[in-house]
């Protein structure tokens, strides 16, 4: 009797999976969306368009870039977390959502809950980069004119609550400085302003920058990795250039909404991974300074838990909130 009840389970077990089964084996069958939660020509976007290029020759379908800026990303995700898990909506986000957790006082969305992990997609350099009308050529003339000028210079950022955010509140907590925070709805915009001098500086992530120093509109002070950049190896890190202690790194992840298929994350991920070692994505992102990602979603997932709990102690100390 009891065979046959485990029999019975098994057979039960079968049927359950095997639609999922013969869904993840025929996805994707339409258009899948990429949820970008900020505007367009920003640092998420910089990565997210090429992948989704990429993913879209190796599927035979096409992967769609969604913006949905607004709040530091948040906006886009809520969006993602409260889709369909159906396996045609996910959310390419970054850094800035594993800093949300801990300085928005309300989310509209559990980011370990609500959305689960896929893969790491690049890891980027953060640039301390400056309009040319700022009198600063390095790092510490830097340091020494905000000093000096207490409040009179602005940075800007992607959103409250983003890694450009409080990569300045931590510039400016290990400086001693005061320097003005201006928040945008993503990077794009807030570049936009930086290339017109509204505002002075940013804390930005190489993805967006990049173009930028290339062209010689902005110049380059620090990276704040603990290396230098080989796509700007003339350009020293935050500890050669005085600020000792200063290590920020933006980086770009891929989500899915909680309940997706495991199979169908599986396969996103092995994609995505093999997109990683194709020669166009890995001259986009040497371009960009930033290493490829392509790691499990058990790895990545580890990844954010760790993110979460390293940003969680800045906002502490600079006591950044976002109400």
């Amino acid at each position: 009797m009891s065979m046959l009840m485990t029999w019975a389970r098994r057979a039960l077990a079968l049927a359950v999976l095997a639609p999922a089964l013969a869904s993840a084996q025929s996805w994707p069958n339409k258009p899948v969306r990429l949820v970008s939660p900020f505007p367009a020509g920003g640092g998420t976007d910089a990565f997210a368009r090429p992948l989704a290029a990429q993913l879209s020759q190796q599927f035979g379908h096409q992967f769609v870039i969604d913006n949905r800026g607004g709040a530091g990303g948040t906006i886009g995700a809520e969006h993602v977390a409260k889709s369909p898990a159906d396996g045609y909506t996910f959310l390419v986000g970054a850094v800035h959502h594993t800093i949300a957790v801990s300085v928005y006082s309300k989310l509209g969305y559990d980011l370990e809950k609500d959305l689960v992990p896929v893969t790491l997609v690049a890891l980027v350099p953060n640039v301390v980069v400056l309009h040319p009308k700022v009198p600063a050529n390095t790092l510490r003339e830097l340091v020494d004119y905000a000093k000096a000028n207490p409040g009179k210079l602005n940075y800007g950022s992607a959103g409250n609550g983003t890694s450009h955010h409080l990569a300045g509140e931590l510039f400016k907590t290990l400086t001693g400085t005061q320097i003005n925070h201006v928040p945008y709805k993503g990077a794009g915009p807030a570049m936009q302003d930086l290339l017109g001098g509204q505002v002075d500086m940013m804390f930005d992530g190489m993805g967006s920058s990049a173009p930028q120093i290339r062209g010689n509109k902005l110049r380059p002070l620090a990276v704040t990795t603990a290396a230098r950049s080989p796509a700007f190896p003339d350009v020293p890190t935050a500890q050669e250039a005085g600020v000792p202690n200063y290590f920020v790194t933006t980086w770009y992840g891929i989500w899915a909404p909680a309940g997706t298929p495991p199979e169908v994350i599986a396969k996103l991920q092995i994609e995505v991974n093999k997109a990683m070692q194709t020669a166009t994505i890995r001259d986009v992102w040497a371009q960009q300074g930033a290493s490829p990602g392509g790691n499990s979603p058990a790895e990545f997932g580890a990844f954010v838990k760790a993110e979460i709990a390293k940003w969680a102690k800045v906002a502490k100390e600079s006591g950044a909130r976002v109400d």
